[in-house]
C-alpha cells in the first residue's frame, strides 16, 4: 500500500518542479516550509500521506482544543503535495512535519511519484543556524545533485559536509537516483533567532524564483522582514549583552563569509544541543525573535 493518496487528476504539467521543505531540522526561523508556504499560497493539496505510516504522535503529538470541556477538534501533523504555476511553469509543493518513520520508503515512493509526474528538477528548501548577525543580508548556501550544477559564484559548501540526516535531503537523494537534477537552497539564519525569520524567506523566495527563471510574487515579505530587522534592532539595542554578540559576529562575518565544511557542522551541531523551549541563547528572558 503507498504512503500517499492522488486526491484530484493532476494533468498535463509544464516544466514541473518538485519543491520540498519540512519542519523542524532543515528549517531554522521556519525558512523551509515558510518559503514553502508562500510559493504554493492557497492552493489545495493534490495528495495527501499516510501520517499513521510517518510520524511518532509521542515525538509530534495533535493539537487537540476543547470547548466547555469538550473535544471540538484534532489537529494531526500532515504532509502534503499541492500545485501551483508561476510564471508559466508547474511547482509541485511537497511540505509539512518531518516525518519520523519510513524515510528510505518515503524516498524511494516520490522518486517514482517524480518520475510519473515528469518532474525535470528538484528543489530542497531550508534554513540552518549560522553565527551571523540579522544586520547583515541573507546569504544562501547552494547544493545541487552534481557539482557542475552550482553556479561558480554560488555559495557552497566547502570540503567534507558530515551532518545529522533530515528526511529532505533523503527524498532528495531518492530523486537524484532515478536521474532527476537536484538542487538545495539552504538560508544562513542567525542562531539566536527561535522563530520564524522573514528575511531568510525573503531571500529563499528570491533565490528560488532567479534558479528556476519565474517570478513568484513577493506579497508582504519585504515589509515583514523590515518589521522583523527594526524589531531585533530595538531588543538588542536595549539589551548590553546581546548587543556585543551581535557586534562579535558582525566582526567575524567581515573577517571571513567562506562556508568550510567544518564551520558549518559545528554550527549545525550547536544548534541541535540548544534547540528547547526557553530562555533565549542570550540568556534572558525574551525572545529575540
Amino acid at each position: 500500500m503507498s504512503l500517499y493518496t492522488i486526491d484530484q487528476e493532476i494533468g498535463e504539467l509544464t516544466a514541473p518542479v518538485l519543491v520540498v521543505a519540512f519542519s523542524g531540522w532543515v528549517s531554522a526561523g521556519m525558512a523551509g516550509t515558510l518559503t514553502a508556504d508562500h510559493i504554493v499560497g492557497s492552493a489545495g493539496a493534490i495528495a495527501t500521506f499516510d501520517g499513521d505510516s510517518l510520524f511518532d504522535y509521542r515525538a509530534n503529538r495533535p493539537t487537540i482544543d476543547f470547548v466547555e470541556g469538550v473535544v471540538e477538534d484534532i489537529v494531526w501533523p500532515e504532509m502534503t503535495l499541492r500545485r501551483v504555476s508561476h510564471g508559466g511553469r508547474d511547482l509541485l509543493v511537497l511540505s509539512g512535519t518531518e516525518p519520523n518513520w519510513n524515510w528510505r520508503r518515503l524516498g524511494s515512493e516520490i522518486g517514482q511519484l517524480a518520475l510519473q509526474l515528469g518532474i525535470v528538477e528538484h528543489v530542497s528548501v531550508g534554513g540552518v543556524p549560522w553565527a551571523t548577525p540579522h544586520t547583515r543580508p541573507t546569504s544562501v548556501i547552494m547544493t545541487a545533485s552534481r557539482p557542475e550544477l552550482v553556479p561558480a559564484d554560488a555559495e557552497r559548501p566547502q570540503g567534507l559536509l558530515r551532518v545529522p540526516g533530515a528526511a529532505v535531503s533523503i527524498i532528495e537523494s531518492a530523486v537524484a537516483d532515478v536521474g532527476i537534477p537536484t538542487f538545495g537552497f539552504w538560508a544562513r539564519v542567525p542562531h539566536y533567532v527561535g522563530a520564524a525569520y522573514y528575511p531568510a524567506v525573503l531571500a529563499l523566495v528570491e533565490r528560488i524564483s532567479s534558479h528556476l527563471g519565474v517570478t513568484i510574487p513577493l506579497g508582504s515579505l519585504a515589509d515583514d522582514a523590515a518589521d522583523q530587522r527594526e524589531q531585533l534592532d530595538a531588543i538588542i539595542e536595549s539589551r548590553p549583552d546581546a548587543k556585543a554578540i551581535v557586534e562579535q559576529l558582525e566582526q567575524l562575518a567581515t573577517e571571513s563569509d567562506a562556508v568550510s565544511g567544518e564551520s558549518l557542522a559545528a554550527e549545525i551541531e550547536r544548534f541541535l544541543q540548544e534547540r528547547s523551549p526557553g530562555p533565549d541563547p542570550f540568556g534572558g528572558d525574551a525572545d529575540p525573535a
